[in-house]
């Protein structure tokens, strides 16, 4: 008889945050799973944003589906995307549809999006002595675009009445990797603070010089928590990790938001559904809804190569959608509106075909 096993393992440095989870499994004789008894991998690379959701659903997938082998590794949405063009893993996680300067890696081929989780991204910051912060969009541009180099800035000042900021100096933390969680930050600046926010918005953007980066939000939380007078752009989830401090930021309803998972499921119920399942949490109105929440989705070839793949696929985003979703308040994740969760499911017996 064969034992089973799950191995954890990460990838860890200066700002470098867990990328990557295997888990290997040996089946006893006659154990039943999705698989008929036979064993199946799934790989997968992307979003960290996901990646805490991703571990916990891949344990937990696991026990009820022994013979099946499901592996996700972080490095950002821009890996996830270029390592599915690729052909080296079966699934990606990305933050942000593909952009339109790489399809062409796609060959034509149609890739069927799945979204799985919601979240905020929270504006986190390392100051001394100052616990509540307020700030505007206008503030937040010119703050990441470094026209605000002081915290004590008379912009700043005018967001927080009452409130002393200190004379310190601030020090950007941005992603050094291709980040779905920079695209969705940066279009939040262009739809919040347009004649603000003069970087356009883009999986990576050309930051100032003297700012720093941090790969993957792990690498951003602790870049920010390490250095004082910090401020970086770090998904709830990290954030709350991480210990950091964070900001609450102003609506589209003109009211000030703290992040929370409450927050960004009020954003989340005002998104327009593409046919494809695309959308956008970020600067959604209601008075309620934190400004910068974002999605995510599983990104998979319409098209398979095997019946045995297709039948995993659809068995662990068929999870990911129903079971998984309870896993996500624990988490710091907020679950998808039902409505989008009932479309993504109905999409998985596209899957294949």
């Amino acid at each position: 008889m064969h034992c089973r096993r799950i191995h954890r393992g990460a990838a860890a440095g200066a700002g470098v945050v867990a990328v990557a989870l295997i888990l290997a499994a040996c089946s006893s004789a006659g154990g039943s799973s999705n698989s008929g008894g036979s064993s199946d991998t799934l790989n997968a690379s992307g979003s960290t944003f996901q990646l805490p959701f991703q571990q916990q659903a891949i344990q937990n997938f696991k026990s009820s589906n022994p013979n099946d082998t499901v592996n996700y590794g972080g490095g950002g949405s821009g890996k996830g995307r270029t390592d599915l063009a690729s052909g080296v893993v079966n699934f990606a996680g990305s933050d942000s549809p593909i952009p339109s300067d790489e399809l062409s890696g796609f060959k034509g081929k149609t890739v069927l999006y799945f979204p799985v989780i919601i979240g905020p991204i929270t504006v986190s910051y390392n100051l001394s002595g100052v616990s509540k912060l307020q700030l505007s969009p206008p503030v937040i541009a010119n703050i990441f675009q470094g026209k605000i180099t002081k915290w004590d800035d008379p912009a700043i000042k005018a967001d927080n009445p009452g409130v002393k900021l200190p004379s310190t100096a601030i020090t950007i933390v941005h992603r050094s990797d291709s980040s779905g969680t920079t695209a969705n930050f940066s279009q939040f600046l262009v739809d919040a603070a347009p004649s603000d926010w003069k970087l356009g918005t883009s999986s990576t953007i050309n930051w100032p010089a003297n700012s720093r980066g941090g790969d993957g939000n792990g690498g951003v939380a602790s870049a920010v928590k390490s250095t004082a007078g910090a401020i970086g752009y770090v998904d709830f989830a990290d954030a709350k990790a991480a210990g950091l401090t964070y900001a609450s930021v102003k609506n589209k309803a003109g009211k000030y938001i703290v992040p929370s998972t409450t927050a960004a499921s009020e954003a989340a119920s005002h998104d327009t559904v593409a046919p494809n399942l695309t959308f956008s949490s970020v600067w959604q109105p209601g008075a309620g809804s934190y400004p910068i929440t974002y999605q995510s989705w599983v990104l998979v070839y319409q098209k398979q190569s095997s019946a045995s793949t297709t039948k995993l696929l659809k068995a662990y985003i068929g999870y990911l959608l129903g079971d998984g979703q309870k896993l996500l308040p624990s988490l710091n994740y907020a679950p998808l509106p039902a409505n989008i969760d009932q479309k993504a499911t109905a999409q998985l017996s596209k899957i294949g075909s």
